[in-house]
């Protein structure tokens, strides 16, 4: 009889649950679960499973590219479904644009230039902390500042008005208010 073969997400299920309280490194998780795409998988095992996967994110004495599986407990899993009605909504509102740094869809990425910028809707309350999917707790962000967000302070409400509006003007427009800036900072130098 053939045995099925194992999923990547099942290797490193399996690997972490194997080596709980330990350090995992990513060479380690790579070579486990043979992909190079490895990373998707631990959100899945963490976001669908409810496995308690942590980063340097989550904890001061992991270094980047190191992951620790906390304990077999696993925390409750919480739908990740936010309707394509109300995902439209929220980008409307906040006029497709990020909430922390103002960028938006056709914009590069700041960490890889050679990619357009991707928006999420976030959780200003996580779910975990009992945030809801209300839209006054719904929020957009790029991919950067929803990876990090944790690290940005929020800007001011009246920063956020301001970008939202400098968002939608024309491009001409965008281009002499950046001009202006520019050079009101060159003159502090």
């Amino acid at each position: 009889m053939i045995m099925p073969r194992k999923s990547a997400r099942q290797k490193i299920r399996e690997f972490l649950e194997a080596n709980v309280g330990k350090v995992i490194t990513t060479r380690q998780i790579r070579e486990i679960a043979g992909i190079s795409e490895y990373a998707r998988r631990i959100r899945e095992l963490r976001n669908d499973e409810g496995m308690q996967i942590k980063t340097h994110i989550d904890r001061a004495d992991l270094k980047p590219g190191e992951y620790i599986l906390e304990s077999l407990n696993r925390t409750p899993v919480i739908s990740q479904n936010i309707s394509p009605a109300l995902r439209n909504q929220i980008l409307e509102r906040n006029g497709n644009t990020c909430q922390l740094c103002g960028a938006g869809p056709g914009d590069p990425d700041p960490f890889t230039p050679s990619r357009k910028v991707r928006l999420h809707i976030d959780h200003i309350t996580p779910r975990s902390q009992g945030g809801t999917d209300n839209p006054d707790n719904l929020r957009v962000l790029c991919s950067a500042c929803n990876q990090g967000r944790s690290n940005i302070q929020q800007p001011s409400e009246s920063a956020l008005n301001l970008i939202a509006r400098i968002r939608r003007a024309p491009r001409s427009v965008k281009r002499e208010i950046y001009d202006m800036l520019k050079g009101s900072f060159q003159e502090r130098d």
